[in-house]
């Protein structure tokens, strides 16, 4: 009973917090299947790596030193941040070298979802091995789920974020940003690990974190605003060349794209896919070099064409 309780804890919340995380990246949501396998590479191969190299650093570790006490504590708050967040990272310059992968935006939710799969791996195995009474196992649900899960969905969508960063950035930010990015996120959990090991730092570790993850939504609310800003910028040129209707600009990168109405619905969501996607082409191909950029040339011609095409006939535009 208590295996399939701890399951249901630890999955059901974590599930509602990636859907929250995927559906809060309303301009460009990322494909369900590469979402889906950052997060199972949290779930599941990060922590099998995180597991291995915590032993290794701990046998280690009893090589040269015997107590107990120092060796758990050193677990918790070194070897635990610098393993884990360096396993959940790993996957993340798979998906980063993608040319689908965007901007900043797009590291904070394949890292958060990475984190998130970690957080509930690790929640359940907490859930069926601590908590020596029904209070207590409540106790440890209730602060894994609103605390340290999300600590491990901030640190690696932190990570994400300076890597989304540094791949349009110029070459010296292509090294130093994600090295900072990784810095701050074992802070973060070497913050949050060392200030609940103690219970006269316990209340300050709280504090610390729903100020970072206050910082983290915060910036995630930026970089979806600066995508707001950036697809109206992009597409203002295509309005200017006659292609997209200048009534269109406006609602493109709104809310308002998704209701019905303001086109012919046969083609709505795949004029927005399309503009969505030429403005963010357009943004890659300026800020990369070499094959890159004909790469990404070519996928603005591509989109451009298409949606030419998809605008063509005069009865589709009779409302504007």
């Amino acid at each position: 009973m208590i295996v399939i309780t701890s399951l249901l804890a630890a999955v059901v919340p974590i599930l509602f917090y990636l859907f929250l995380l995927w559906k809060y990246d309303r301009y460009d949501p990322e494909p369900l299947g590469l979402y889906f396998r950052n997060f199972l590479w949290g779930a599941v191969g990060a922590v099998f790596l995180a597991i291995i190299g915590t032993e290794m650093l701990t046998f280690a570790t009893y090589l040269v030193y015997s107590d107990e006490k120092t060796i758990s504590l050193l677990q918790t708050v070194a070897y635990a941040p610098l393993i884990e967040e360096a396993t959940k990272g790993l996957f993340l310059f798979g998906t980063v070298i993608s040319r689908k992968f965007d901007n900043m935006t797009d590291g904070i939710v394949y890292g958060g979802a990475i984190g998130l799969g970690f957080g509930m791996t690790e929640n359940f195995l907490y859930f069926i091995n601590y908590g020596e009474t029904v209070v207590g196992w409540i106790m440890l649900v209730i602060i894994r789920t609103l605390f340290t899960a999300v600590m491990h969905c901030v640190t690696t969508g932190t990570f994400g974020a300076f890597l989304g960063y540094a791949k349009f950035a110029p070459a010296a930010k292509k090294f130093m940003f994600p090295v900072f990015g990784f810095v701050i996120a074992v802070f973060i959990h070497f913050a949050w690990n060392f200030s609940v090991s103690f219970e006269s730092t316990s209340l300050i570790g709280f504090l610390f974190l729903i100020l970072t993850i206050s910082l983290f939504l915060g910036t995630f609310a930026r970089s979806i605003s600066m995508e707001r800003k950036m697809i109206f910028s992009e597409l203002s040129e295509e309005s200017a060349l006659g292609l997209i209707p200048p009534v269109h600009l406006d609602i493109l990168n709104s809310k308002i794209r998704e209701n019905a109405g303001w086109i012919d619905e046969s083609i709505r969501k795949n004029y927005i896919s399309l503009a969505t996607t030429l403005a963010f082409r357009k943004m890659q191909a300026r800020n990369s070099a070499g094959y890159n950029r004909l790469f990404y040339q070519s996928e603005v011609a591509e989109h451009r064409n298409k949606i030419s095409e998809l605008l063509a006939k005069p009865e589709l535009l009779a409302d504007l």
